[in-house]
């Protein structure tokens, strides 16, 4: 029986966090000042061990999951993570298993990924410009050891993603260059609109380039581009094409918002239940988890939390700006 929420939209994909903790520190996620050498970060014991990950997933397939997204933080932290994929491609062919990850580490862990059973990458990339890339996300890696890592990827038959955060007046002139080196990878390339996501980094609605703007100035440099149909309603990007047949997307949660169709929930490295990106707060699964739960028992307690779901808060933005939500870093963008 698929899981259904107080507006009908169905539990197909599944978010999960495996660890808090990233090595780099994005301005609009994990800001420095924020997230310093004091900042505490989830004890061990605290996070969930791949078996109790993998008993949720298990819980959730014969009720229409299709798709797992492993995050973090940055989930090449998390040591063994090839551990975790092979477990969860054990407990289905069919499974979608993605990653998303800011690829410092992907050179020498795509390999065993690929062996566990990796359907598929997702690499977060803000910038071409060595400059922009380093002060967005306050690190000292370049964009060429992430795009190297993208080539490895590839070659190894891998679908790569690149996702791309644009800020106002900070990397809209990395657009043209992204498009160039990702269309000529084959690889789609899709532009976020900075979010209001948590209550550290700094958000303003001045700050966004909606998807309306980049599409316009996007024509003017590749010709025009012609719109894709998604492969299913809950696909977040918008999807276009421009004439050389690169692939181009647009996540526009701040000008389009797409809760209507959000299928998406979200397990934190701790153990809860996130039902959207911009919660204010979870229920607790590790608790029903260490106390041995079955199969069943997890699967009717997520259906619990997922029954009376009723979030929208891209639509209704404006109605609550005050709101305390959750880091993206604690539960995956």
């Amino acid at each position: 029986m698929v899981l259904k929420d107080v507006f009908k939209r169905p539990l197909l994909d599944l978010r999960i966090s495996v660890t808090d903790r990233c090595n780099m520190r994005c301005r609009y996620c994990m800001p420095r000042e924020h997230f310093d050498k004091n900042h505490v970060y989830l004890p061990k014991s605290d996070i969930l061990s791949f078996e109790e990950i993998v008993r949720v997933v298990e819980a959730l397939l014969p009720a229409g999951l299709r798709k797992v997204r492993l995050t973090g933080g940055e989930p090449l932290i998390r040591k063994d993570l090839h551990k975790l994929i092979r477990q969860l491609r054990e407990l289905s062919p069919e499974l979608d298993i993605a990653l998303t990850t800011n690829a410092h580490l992907l050179s020498k862990s795509i390999q065993r990924l690929k062996q566990a059973g990796l359907s598929r990458i997702t690499v977060s990339l803000d910038a071409i410009d060595v400059d922009v890339y380093q002060a967005m996300g306050d690190t000292t890696s370049t964009p060429d050891s992430i795009i190297e890592s993208i080539d490895k990827t590839l070659a190894l038959g891998i679908p790569v993603k690149v996702n791309t955060v644009i800020q106002k007046g900070i990397n809209e002139n990395q657009v043209m260059p992204l498009i160039s080196q990702m269309g000529s990878r084959n690889v789609p390339i899709r532009f976020i609109e900075y979010m209001d996501v948590g209550a550290t980094n700094s958000w303003n609605l001045e700050h966004v380039v909606t998807g309306e703007e980049l599409r316009h100035k996007i024509g003017k440099e590749f010709g025009s581009i012609q719109p894709i149909k998604p492969d299913h309603p809950s696909d977040v990007a918008r999807t276009y094409c421009t004439d050389s047949g690169y692939v181009i997307g647009f996540i526009e949660s701040i000008s389009k918002p797409f809760c209507g169709d959000c299928s998406r929930a979200r397990l934190s490295a701790n153990g809860s239940i996130f039902t959207c990106l911009f919660a204010t707060e979870g229920f607790d699964l590790r608790g029903i988890l260490r106390m041995n739960a079955s199969k069943n028992e997890l699967s009717t307690a997520i259906s619990a939390i997922w029954g009376q779901r009723k979030d929208r808060y891209s639509e209704t933005r404006s109605e609550k700006t005050n709101l305390k939500r959750i880091e993206m870093s604690f539960i995956g963008g």
